[in-house]
């Protein structure tokens, strides 16, 4: 709900309220848009952007001054050869960023003026040339329909000021700050309705003159620091005065000041360590914001703390300055968050860059103020150029919790600034970083400005007012076919062939007088029993286990390495094979179909017998003819109880080598043959490979850069196994083109093997369906933005959408990735049967009520039923990934706890799922399954009314037992008068 007005302390509910939102509800995505009439912008900053500063008469600024500093005194960050001298070059091209401005179709610019090229000393006289080149900015805009919103003081303080008083650490600056305000007011009142007089005073107060990290670099320590920030705010409100008393009856402006925050969280979620977060704010944000927005003073934690260091305001002063702002103008980004933050304002607690949670704070602490967002976004490296995918996903994150701080919190923000519009140079980081939608290259003597995918994403977003929702994005009602397969994983099941007691031949005696325990009589031995599967506890407890669910299909994975230790038949562990035998015999009897994979990766020898993991593996030609006797032994010993085969299970293409790749291919070729001519027909089952197939997204969806790297991922993670068995009996040729440019322009020596015309026809079409496991989706990128998420080999950057959920091992959640992998396989390989062998999500002991995954399996099951029904996939089963977390810690729909298995909450919801054979819904026609056929239609008002005519049946023998001992007893007594 709305939030009550705010007090002073009022935020510090602010982080147990966000623990308390419902899980993963409140983290999902908000498809929903903004208020009418939300303002959507960009800016820039004088100093950053404009250049030309020696042009037009324009006097130096303290950052002219340190930029052009021959050495960096100890403790600053030196800003780069050329600071910002030309950096984008705004002053000589106004017409070319008001176009990009046209472009992107904002409704506002937020740009500053500068100071020393208004009043090149920071006094009089006028600078006649600075004065027009703002007038014909702001004409350009007015013909663009575009609200200017103007800065005042970008930081950029003219040098005479600095050099005459010591800039704002003299108590002269107020009034002339005053003087200047003034000159702008007249001048450009007129075509201006949101004024800002200055940004971010912790930065120019606390770097500029206590750390000396920034202009004009005085290392003055806290004292200085606070008294340069007391300053600051007299100059603001002589200014807010100056406008409300003079200019607001006839311009009708509003008035603010533009202050930047960082987040905090605490390290543990103790009173203490919310005390040390609110004081963090308190120390950055609340200097400014409380004397503004409340009562013209420092927040109470900065009084206590500091003692004699902070300056004091009389009750005169605190009146004057108390309600100085007519909107909350809030800055939150890359300037000060992990950058311009200094540690021990942190208080030992977590920076963290929350907008929504910092926009809700704001409301609870400032009386639930109008917020204006003037500057926001994050940043990429300086060497990217036109795909920002970086960039676009924290501006969606940030938009989104903006989006949801209006519809969720309650929060009254009413515009949103992307910051910048174009590169520029970028304060202490130089040119080492970008925020700009458009790109220059600053090398360029034109600088002209040139779109980055970016500009596309936020020209959208502002076209639509938002993520309004799709029809893609909902979910719809429907089933599956007939005999659809409900299955789940078990990547090895349990074995455990501990005989019974039963099976014991010897004879006890229990000695009921002493030990009292049973005591073996040697040499004495009663006639053994023929085993039989019962025996096996541990199958019985598995087998109830998953008739609980409801599944119709059990997938799990055969240990080649235990039942042939030494690779080949001279040595085979029997019992474990009558165990697998009652196993699979014993899942038929429950009608549940057992789904076997003869052999699946793991970490230890890749699960291969010692004798050949330790010559090659499957770089050794001779593993294909050990697995090929491997799979006759199994067809012959199992195939009886076994009708759906896999022979390799989620092969890991990043393991293998070309070569291991290439002998894996035709050992699963001559297995399925094998099968084919030699079991088939007696065993009437079907066989097929398993391929890990995870969907690859372009980073940039406008990017045809991005999408040919997407294409060549999906080629080499899937393609590699699935184009020789599916498509043309050979590897795909994105592969052979890029492994010999690879070769040819890096000397790198990659070979991909070639296939003879024997090979590629023994392979292609070795196949009964297609059996693919599905995670989760990853986005991929061209442009080089992270180092340690760079593959230089296939030259892709991994990109994280920060705006999806995630998993605790990190796993993005995205069911549509399933969707359009299922569409992929069908528009590369035909109208081939599909199964989803595998498909769930890692959970934490401390995920409450085990939603995620609740979540997961409900929304990738109903993506999948979109490709069946709306793409028309042959899509023909889906398991869930995984039974139990004893064989998969973490991915469980059982969890295993004190020996004990506990269902989690996801099976009655995958089994209701099941039971529905999807998501019926009013509309959906009844699904009459052929053995529903068969079986009489009077039957079914029976088999929907099972207890009750239990319970009818309990009536009726109650009732005729009563009968009957009436009856008998009646008669006893009759004899007895006789």
């Amino acid at each position: 709900g709305r939030p009550l007005l705010g007090a002073p302390g009022q935020g510090a509910g602010t982080w147990s309220r966000f623990t308390r939102l419902p899980y993963p509800q409140d983290q999902l995505f908000l498809h929903d848009t903004f208020p009418d009439g939300f303002l959507w912008g960009a800016g820039s900053a004088a100093y950053q952007t404009e250049g030309g500063w020696r042009q037009g008469g324009k006097g130096a600024s303290v950052w002219d001054t340190f930029a052009h500093r021959p050495a960096t005194p100890a403790g600053s960050a030196p800003p780069g050869p050329a600071g910002g001298d030309v950096a984008s070059d705004s002053y000589n091209n106004l017409f070319r960023d008001a176009e990009g401005l046209r472009r992107l179709g904002v409704s506002h610019y937020r740009f500053s003026l500068s100071w020393a090229r208004l009043l090149p000393n920071g006094t009089e006289p006028l600078n006649p040339a600075g004065l027009a080149h703002y007038h014909r900015l702001l004409g350009r805009l007015r013909e663009l329909g575009i609200e200017p919103v103007v800065t005042l003081y970008h930081w950029d303080l003219p040098q005479g000021l600095q050099d005459a008083f010591g800039g704002w650490a003299s108590p002269v600056l107020p009034q002339l700050f005053r003087d200047y305000a003034e000159l702008c007011f007249r001048h450009f009142g007129g075509q201006v309705r949101y004024w800002l007089t200055m940004d971010n005073p912790y930065v120019v107060a606390w770097h500029g003159y206590s750390t000396g990290r920034l202009p004009p670099g005085v290392r003055g320590g806290p004292r200085l620091g606070y008294r340069a920030a007391h300053h600051l705010l007299q100059a603001h409100a002589k200014a807010w005065h100056l406008y409300n008393d003079h200019f607001r009856p006839t311009q009708r402006g509003k008035v603010s000041i533009a202050l930047s925050s960082h987040w905090i969280k605490p390290q543990r979620m103790t009173e203490k360590n919310i005390k040390e977060c609110q004081k963090s704010l308190d120390f950055v944000l609340g200097w400014f914001a409380k004397p503004i927005f409340i009562d013209g003073d420092y927040p109470e934690s900065m009084r206590s703390n500091l003692s004699s260091l902070l300056p004091e305001f009389s009750e005169v002063e605190k009146k004057y300055i108390k309600g100085t702002a007519d909107f909350f103008a809030l800055s939150f980004g890359a300037t000060l968050s992990f950058q311009l933050l200094d540690s021990h304002m942190k208080f030992q607690q977590l920076e963290s860059i929350s907008l929504r949670q910092l926009l809700y704070w704001i409301s609870s602490e400032y009386n639930n103020p109008q917020i204006f967002i003037v500057e926001n976004s994050w940043f990429v490296s300086g060497s990217t150029k036109r795909d920002d995918a970086k960039y676009i996903y924290y501006l969606k994150k940030f938009i989104m919790e903006t989006l949801k701080a209006i519809r969720y919190d309650g929060v009254n923000v009413f515009g949103y600034t992307v910051w910048s519009l174009l590169d520029g140079f970028e304060w202490h980081r130089g040119y080492s970083i970008r925020r700009g939608l458009f790109y220059v290259d600053f090398q360029s003597h034109d600088k002209k400005l040139m779109p980055k995918s970016s500009v596309l994403f936020y020209q959208k977003l502002i076209e639509k007012n938002g993520f309004p929702p799709l029809p893609e994005n909902q979910p719809i009602e429907g089933i599956f076919p007939c005999g659809f397969a409900w299955g789940i994983v078990d990547n090895y099941i349990q074995v455990d062939t501990t005989p019974a007691q039963f099976l014991d031949s010897s004879v006890y005696v229990w000695d009921v007088h002493q030990t009292k325990k049973l005591i073996k009589v040697d040499g004495v031995f009663t006639s053994k029993r023929k085993r039989h599967c019962v025996d096996f506890a541990a199958i019985r407890l598995q087998i109830s286990l998953l008739q609980e669910m409801h599944v119709t299909h059990f997938h799990f994975s055969l240990k080649w390495s235990l039942i042939l230790p030494l690779g080949n038949l001279s040595l085979i562990n029997h019992t474990l094979v009558h165990y697998y035998q009652c196993f699979a015999s014993e899942l038929l009897r429950v009608n549940i179909t057992p789904v076997v994979a003869l052999w699946q990766p793991m970490a230890e020898n890749q699960e291969l017998p010692v004798s050949l993991a330790k010559y090659g593996a499957w770089e050794n030609p001779e593993t294909i003819q050990a697995f090929v006797e491997y799979a006759k032994f199994c067809f012959t010993n199992l195939g009886d109880h076994v009708k759906f085969w896999i022979t390799m299970n989620e092969p890991s293409v990043k393991n293998l080598t070309y070569t291991a790749g290439h002998n894996l291919l035709k050992a699963h070729a001559k297995a399925w043959h094998l099968y084919d001519k030699e079991f088939r027909r007696s065993q009437k089952g079907k066989i097929s490979i398993a391929l890990q197939a995870d969907w690859v997204e372009p980073a940039c969806p406008f990017s045809r850069n991005d999408q040919e790297v997407a294409d060549r991922i999906l080629e080499f993670d899937v393609g590699w196994l699935a184009e020789p068995i599916f498509g043309n009996g050979d590897y795909p040729q994105v592969m052979r083109a890029w492994l010999h440019r690879r070769n040819s322009v890096d000397l790198y020596n990659f070979h991909l093997p070639y296939f003879s015309e024997d090979e590629k026809k023994l392979i292609q079409g070795s196949f009964d369906f297609f059996a693919l496991s599905h995670y989760t989706t990853t986005l991929v990128g061209w442009e080089k933005e992270d180092a340690l998420k760079y593959d230089h080999y296939l030259e892709v950057q991994m990109i994280n959408d920060i705006t999806w959920l995630h998993s605790p091992n990190r796993a993005a959640v995205v069911p549509w990735g399933l969707r359009k992998l299922l569409k992929w396989v069908k528009s590369k390989y035909g109208d081939v049967p599909i199964y989803v062998m595998a498909n769930g999500i890692d959970d934490d002991q401390n995920m409450v009520h085990d939603k995620l995954r609740v979540y997961y399996i409900q929304n990738y099951i109903n993506e999948a039923l979109k490709a069946y029904t709306l793409d028309n996939v042959n899509l023909q089963g889906y398991f869930v990934y995984s039974f139990n977390d004893k064989t998969a810690p973490k991915y469980g729909l059982y969890s295993y706890v004190a020996n004990q298995y506990e269902p989690k909450p996801s099976v009655k919801h995958y089994r209701e799922i099941i039971d529905n054979n999807g998501f019926p819904g009013p509309e959906t026609p009844e699904l009459l399954c052929p053995e529903e056929i068969a079986s009489c239609p009077e039957c079914h008002f029976f088999r929907t009314r099972k207890s009750l005519l239990a319970f009818i049946s309990f009536i009726f023998v109650a009732f005729v037992v009563t009968i009957f001992f009436i009856t008998y007893y009646s008669k006893r007594v009759e004899r007895r008068y006789k």
